[in-house]
């Protein structure tokens, strides 16, 4: 069991998790969930026990120094933390964390408990992955959630994929067979740069998540990271003509298959967050 801090009672708290490893391409998911923490001040109130879920060969511990002078060891692990955004009218659970390497099943059963103690509603995962698209464009978000009413309300699609999956699919799964309502978002991050960082794909699922709370986050230096992001890529691009060549016919083939009308919803989209963060003082 995971032991958790004394917390007061928080408001239809939200669970927003993501993991390193398989699930999060360019470090794009965990990234934003490390955002997150930072921008709402968030507290760390448990963590679960490494021991039982990691093998230390393989995630192995980090060695270093603490701010008084101390070496100390960081053993890999996920926690949990809490925060309590000004512009939101309910708290936030923040699940961060590394994929395990074996009991899957019992990882997610403890984190779905601790957040069933910590009286959480909602659960949305954050992932990405590799894709074939250009980085000129904005980046796509995939998203799929367990109940119809989400994907009503969400404009979502019920997953139709068939293949290898990892914590974040697993713990969806888990979510609804526990009848806890999930959410799913995925960034689609261009494979021919797939060193992390990307603050593209990490600003387009913290959009996602602001249009599913319906509040704006602040996004502090993220959208100037992205903008410099890609115009390093732009760079690289422009020194290599076959990179170049191959960015083009990805543009021709998004330009050509995305919809006018599916165009001007994103856009539309992301002109009411940018108007909501206005309205916030950001």
């Amino acid at each position: 069991m995971i032991q958790l801090e004394e917390v007061e009672g928080l408001v239809d708290p939200v669970v927003v998790a993501a993991f390193e490893g398989w699930n999060d391409a360019a470090d794009a998911a965990s990234s934003a969930v490390d955002h997150l923490m930072r921008v709402w001040n968030a507290r760390v109130v448990g963590a679960i026990d490494p021991d039982e879920f990691y093998d230390f060969q393989v995630n192995r511990p980090l060695v270093g120094t603490d701010p008084a002078g101390h070496r100390q060891i960081t053993w890999p692990g996920t926690t949990l933390a809490i925060a309590s955004p000004p512009d939101l009218d309910r708290d936030i659970i923040l699940l961060r964390g590394i994929e395990p390497n074996m009991k899957w099943r019992q990882f997610c059963a403890e984190l779905l408990a601790a957040c069933d103690d910590l009286g959480g509603q909602l659960v949305v995962t954050l992932g990405a992955l590799l894709a074939d698209t250009p980085h000129t464009r904005p980046i796509p978000v995939s998203g799929t959630a367990t109940e119809p009413e989400l994907v009503d309300r969400l404009k979502l699609e019920q997953s139709t994929y068939e293949g290898p999956t990892g914590i974040v699919g697993v713990l969806q799964d888990a979510c609804s067979k526990l009848d806890i309502p999930a959410v799913s978002y995925w960034a689609a991050v261009p494979h021919y740069v797939a060193q992390p960082p990307c603050p593209k794909a990490t600003l387009a699922l913290l959009g996602q998540l602001e249009d599913l709370l319906e509040a704006s986050i602040p996004l502090g230096d993220l959208p100037e990271d992205a903008r410099a992001w890609e115009r390093g890529v732009d760079e690289l691009a422009e020194e290599d003509e076959d990179v170049a060549d191959y960015v083009r016919s990805l543009e021709e083939t998004r330009d050509t298959t995305e919809l006018p009308e599916a165009s001007g919803e994103a856009i539309a989209r992301e002109f009411e967050r940018y108007l909501k963060r206005r309205q916030g003082g950001e």
